[in-house]
């Protein structure tokens, strides 16, 4: 999955939904469920999520939803591996990235 955000310090749950095609109540619950996440909150309560929350999303996202772990595997996971598994996920992101602008340049040609 790739996600199309712009370069920020802080999203909304919003922005943060949309961009990984799922309803704000499921970002909501896994904020809950994973400590990793801790969004900040303003003045009003609304949740700001760091570029360090999306990374963790990101991997919880990848785990529960592409994996098909379940949210107890996924915390285990997180707690037993999840420097390397952060580490190998960010390196599986990029290689995406590359290849999808390599494919890009090829069909340009």
């Amino acid at each position: 999955m790739h996600l199309n955000l712009p370069d920020k310090r802080y999203y909304s749950i919003g922005e943060v939904a949309t961009a990984f095609k799922v309803n704000t109540s499921l970002i909501r619950f896994w904020e809950k469920e994973f400590d990793v996440i801790k969004p900040k909150k303003n003045a009003k309560g609304n949740r700001k999520f760091t570029p360090e929350d999306i990374k963790n999303l990101e991997l919880i996202f990848h785990l529960v939803k592409e994996r098909g772990f379940t949210l107890e595997g996924a915390k285990i996971h997180l707690k037993e591996e999840g420097h390397k598994t952060l580490n190998n996920f960010e390196i599986i992101r990029k290689l995406e990235g590359i290849k999808a602008r390599l494919t890009d340049l090829k069909n340009q040609m």
